[in-house]
């Protein structure tokens, strides 16, 4: 696929975030948080995979399960603003419904790893970016212990996983330490709103009330 040059959402439109985090420190539970926080324009993005669906797993919801066929074909499209395999399967991000939901004034949440994070942010110019933190090396092992679903020794992987992604902390635009939750989804919140304050997107959003107060009344 050629590489094609970044772009940018329109201006005034929805934001698209990427947010990442080592497993452990809480991202899926803050982004559940988030979206029942903050308001209905804000949607988080299904992304694209060939493994196999999983018990109470929702085509659609968790996750659009496709056959390989598929995913290559749409590869050879472009229609992914990321893509990776990891093991043996396949997990890409399509960039269409992403686009379209930014268009209609719809802020999108991508919840990625520092790969992906980096092949978006080279698709898409303006897209904001999250890392967040666990408070300790400590906390985060007690975090993936207490799940109380892996031996030591996949533990041990899971932590050196971590400590390459943590690595790659300053490539993000924010950074949020999950620490004790509800500060930590605040400080979530107020990227989201602070965001939506900027006058590019006032402007687009507020374009009749800002119209109407500047109209002649000749």
């Amino acid at each position: 696929m050629p590489n094609k040059p970044p772009t940018s959402a329109p201006s005034g439109s929805g934001t698209l975030y990427i947010i990442s985090a080592p497993s452990g420190a809480g991202k899926t539970s803050l982004v559940k948080a988030l979206l029942e926080s903050v308001d209905d324009r804000i949607t988080v993005s299904v992304s694209h995979t060939t493994r196999a669906r999983r018990p109470g797993e929702v085509d659609g919801e968790d996750y659009f399960f496709t056959d390989p066929d598929t995913f290559h074909a749409m590869i050879d499209e472009g229609a992914f603003l990321e893509h990776a395999r990891v093991f043996d399967n396949y997990y890409g991000t399509a960039a269409a419904p992403i686009r379209e939901r930014l268009e209609q004034g719809i802020d999108v949440i991508l919840e990625i790893d520092w790969q992906g994070a980096r092949q978006v942010r080279e698709a898409m110019s303006d897209g904001i970016s999250i890392f967040i933190l666990p408070p300790s090396r400590n906390a985060l092992e007690q975090r993936l212990r207490s799940r109380g679903q892996d031996d030591d020794n996949v533990i041990a992987r899971r932590m050196r996983d971590a400590m390459s992604e943590i690595s790659h902390y300053g490539e993000y635009d924010y950074l949020v330490v999950n620490d004790e939750f509800q500060p930590a989804l605040e400080e979530l919140a107020a990227i989201v709103r602070g965001r939506r304050l900027r006058t590019a997107v006032q402007q687009a959003n507020r374009q009749a009330l800002i119209s109407a107060l500047l109209a002649s009344k000749g």
